[in-house]
């Protein structure tokens, strides 16, 4: 049974920001590193510096020949089932290195080219030249290292949409990039049918098919190869019909054994094929669908939400489900570019609160081209504040909105709210708000998200994405 049904949250995968897994069965996606590296929002950003603590100490220790200090740090990285991602057949159990694989592939990273040569420079490197790693054993080697941020992210999302949590739980070993050690703690987790369990961000997950070594000797080391024999007109050459030259791959790989040893030995004497087939990969990498990998039809997860808003009324006593409904809506219709939905985030020493703020990860599209557009309004993070009156909103709204800004926050807010009044004179309000320095205020009405929920299943988050825009410019050009 999966997260959400086991807590009754009433909500598809497109409306929820984590994978929603079934604990008794591994989902097969991956936590691949190279890809987190290249996601840009705090959640991605902290993971990746904190693996990079990680493997920048082991390279420390084992070139200063520190080896039982480096093989003490080494042994943590074994098999997790928290995630539930992976390769697993049945029950998850994990395919990352038990006590044995560890000492077996420490054995392999002391007598490493790539370590002594320093072409492994990141931990996505062992899946490319230590022998027996591939994707699960990366992936776990990975959610093990950032499991701090994994706690944080699961006691984060459990507070967004009121799953319990369970205290006074082992955390597991996690790595502590301050310390420089593996830590472990008590604290709040999520826990099903007596299993805990770390949810993980469908933005930072992959397939984890594009990093691999196959990619690399085929594509990169094969066809560079190819051409050096051209040049040297070696006994591998031959003649086309029309005489043109040529060099199989098959026949390099005859003469040659392209195992991870000669990938590490190959890329030492060539670092710049290594270099271009790391910028060639992340060019590759596509998002996670919002859908993950559901069965759900998103024509009838969005008619299924038009009729979920239409039936909330409105007033103070329906507010928390209208609140609700919005998170899931907007994950669905903001997904990647929006993600990482945080209920009620204090600021000002809690003085006063967000309803919802979202972390901008956006590579493209309207919260990626914003702050380009006008250097003033940046947005590291979206605010969103929920609405569900029957009266107009006015002034004090946008004087609450405007109180959560600040530089390092960002400037962009969104009221999403039931109707306007007034539609012309509040955007005239936004408008002066803009023009006095104070951010940028988008009101939404249920009118736009049932416009943008009905063009979804065609147009994905540019319909959203579109009204947006065109409200952005409607005020800035009434400025």
């Amino acid at each position: 049974m999966k997260t959400s049904k086991y807590f009754d949250l009433g909500k598809s995968q497109y409306e929820l920001d984590f994978v929603d897994i079934d604990p008794d069965i591994d989902t097969r996606l991956f936590l691949d590193p190279y890809f987190i590296s290249k996601c840009e929002f705090p959640f991605a950003s902290d993971a990746q510096g904190t693996l990079r603590s990680y493997f920048e100490y082991l390279l420390a220790l084992l070139r200063g020949d520190r080896i039982k200090q480096a093989k003490e740090i080494f042994k943590h990285l074994g098999e997790t089932n928290d995630i539930c991602l992976g390769m697993s057949q049945g029950k998850p159990r994990g395919k990352g290195m038990g006590p044995k694989d560890a000492e077996k592939i420490f054995g392999q990273l002391l007598h490493s080219r790539a370590i002594k040569s320093g072409v492994m420079e990141d931990i996505e490197d062992f899946r490319i030249f230590v022998p027996n790693v591939d994707k699960d054993k990366v992936s776990d080697m990975t959610a093990n290292i950032v499991k701090k941020h994994l706690l944080a992210y699961t006691q984060e999302q459990c507070q967004l949409l009121d799953i319990p949590l369970t205290a006074n739980v082992p955390s597991g070993m996690f790595w502590d990039s301050n310390r420089k050690s593996w830590e472990n703690e008590y604290t709040e987790r999520l826990v099903v049918n007596g299993k805990p369990i770390l949810l993980v961000p469908k933005r930072v997950v992959s397939f984890s098919d594009k990093y691999t070594p196959t990619e690399y000797r085929e594509h990169f080391v094969l066809s560079y190869l190819q051409n050096e024999h051209l040049k040297l007109q070696s006994s591998l050459v031959l003649n086309r019909k029309d005489g043109t030259p040529y060099v199989t791959k098959n026949s390099i790989r005859e003469k040659e054994n392209i195992d991870k040893a000669y990938l590490a030995q190959f890329t030492e004497r060539y670092p710049e094929v290594f270099a271009d087939f790391k910028s060639a990969t992340l060019k590759k990498y596509r998002k996670i669908d919002g859908g993950v990998l559901d069965d759900a039809n998103v024509d009838d997860v969005c008619k299924y939400l038009i009729t979920k808003l239409n039936s909330i009324k409105r007033g103070a006593s329906t507010a928390s489900h209208y609140h609700n409904i919005m998170i899931g809506i907007l994950e669905l219709l903001l997904f990647p570019n929006l993600s990482t939905p945080k209920k009620e985030v204090p600021i000002h020493e809690g003085r006063k609160r967000i309803d919802i703020t979202f972390n901008n990860s956006a590579d493209d599209g309207f919260f990626s081209r914003l702050p380009n557009m006008n250097p003033l309004l940046p947005c590291p993070f979206v605010f969103v504040e929920c609405k569900n009156y029957t009266g107009e909103i006015a002034n004090p709204e946008l004087d609450q909105m405007m109180g959560r800004f600040s530089t390092n926050r960002g400037r962009v807010g969104i009221i999403v709210c039931r109707s306007l009044d007034n539609d012309k004179l509040f955007l005239q309000r936004c408008s002066d708000t803009l023009s006095d320095g104070n951010g940028l205020i988008i009101p939404i009405t249920d009118t736009d998200i049932l416009s943008a929920l009905s063009d979804f299943p065609s147009a994905g988050v540019d319909a959203f994405e579109k009204i947006l825009e065109s409200k952005y410019r409607t005020i800035a050009l009434l400025t």
